[in-house]
């Protein structure tokens, strides 16, 4: 059966107070793990009001005690952002902290303004450090002190400092050995981000805001990933994030997919502008020669979302999975929840939960 998750950037106004969203958000992950869902994404930005959750490691301790089942995914961890032995220390501790409901979701980041406050402009060496820095915290988690790894970017040593009998000099593994389960996001047409992520043994993550075509493209790279390493494409180490509203009938979920003040609209227009701002609207095309003028907002949503009735949405997913391929996980994107937006959100969490074990 599929494998159902959450994916936040999050994303919501700017004017609403963190404490506010921080608490939606909250009680999102525990109503998704209510309704059964596998997994919980949250995203990591530290210079944006509109999407201001700064550590999602500090956000999922404090829903640990309140589910039961759901796994937490940092949706991603800017790795080159952070220090190896920081984050080697700290996913450890959450890994035990959750008795292992953790998932390691790790990128180059890619806010503008967090790469400016980092100076982390430079998108080579970017990619460089996300390696590095992987393999620093990998060394780390399979060694014991003495510590002597070696980079480009970061040292990591421990030779003077270790006393065995007190603990002194050692730092500590995760609860899931060899360590949690590595993912990674992907929204580039045939990246191939995903083709190496299936060489890895990663999962690679179809971005939601990205249209069904490119969804088709990121199969084709799997299985060339799969092909590579010599294994079986199954997916069921892909996952694909899409938007979704389901309402009563079509017309009621389009109406609220079209609505000016729906937090899909919100979310979309955002999202266009962010991309028109980088020079990087092909991530929201099915074809590149498409015009800005041509395509705008409207157009943007319609490429995908997934709206409709349970009945219509269910055709949809199959209608994805034919001709993409039979992806393992599908994460449902979160969005603001300001007005009716909860409880449109709330209704399509858990009209999807009711046809998950239809999807074939």
């Amino acid at each position: 059966m599929v494998k159902l998750g959450t994916f936040a950037m999050p994303l919501h106004p700017p004017h609403r107070a963190l404490h506010e969203i921080l608490k939606e958000n909250q009680d999102k992950i525990i109503n998704a793990d209510k309704l059964g869902f596998d997994y919980a994404y949250v995203g990591e930005h530290f210079s944006c009001t509109t999407e201001q959750i700064a550590s999602p490691l500090i956000f999922f301790a404090s829903l640990i005690n309140q589910t039961k089942n759901i796994k937490f995914a940092t949706g991603v961890m800017g790795l080159p952002q952070h220090h190896p032995v920081i984050v080697a220390a700290e996913v450890a501790q959450l890994d035990h902290m959750s008795g292992g409901r953790f998932i390691w979701g790790i990128g180059p980041g890619g806010l503008a303004s967090d790469l400016e406050v980092f100076e982390h402009n430079d998108h080579a060496e970017r990619n460089e450090m996300l390696a590095e820095h992987l393999r620093i915290v990998l060394d780390i988690w399979k060694s014991d002190p003495p510590y002597d790894i070696k980079g480009k970017y970061w040292n990591v040593s421990i030779k003077n400092s270790i006393y065995p009998e007190l603990g002194i000099g050692s730092m500590s593994k995760p609860f899931q050995l060899p360590h949690p389960p590595i993912h990674i996001s992907t929204m580039s047409p045939d990246s191939p981000t995903v083709a190496l992520a299936a060489r890895k043994g990663w999962v690679p993550i179809t971005a939601n805001f990205c249209p069904h075509e490119t969804v088709y493209g990121h199969w084709k790279q799997y299985v060339k990933g799969c092909a590579d390493v010599g294994r079986a494409p199954t997916g069921e180490d892909w996952s694909v994030a899409r938007n979704f509203l389901i309402g009563e009938s079509d017309a009621q979920a389009e109406d609220w997919m079209m609505d000016p003040k729906g937090s899909s609209h919100y979310y979309y227009d955002y999202m266009w502008k962010v991309l028109l701002a980088a020079d990087y609207t092909t991530v929201g095309k099915p074809d590149p020669t498409i015009s800005n003028e041509d395509w705008g907002v409207e157009r943007f949503m319609r490429s995908s979302i997934i709206w409709g009735s349970k009945k219509t949405v269910l055709e949809k997913i199959m209608d994805l999975r034919e001709k993409s391929g039979p992806f393992g996980t599908l994460l449902m994107a979160m969005t603001d929840g300001s007005g009716p937006n909860f409880e449109r959100e709330h209704l399509t969490m858990q009209r999807l939960a009711e046809i998950r074990p239809m999807i074939k």
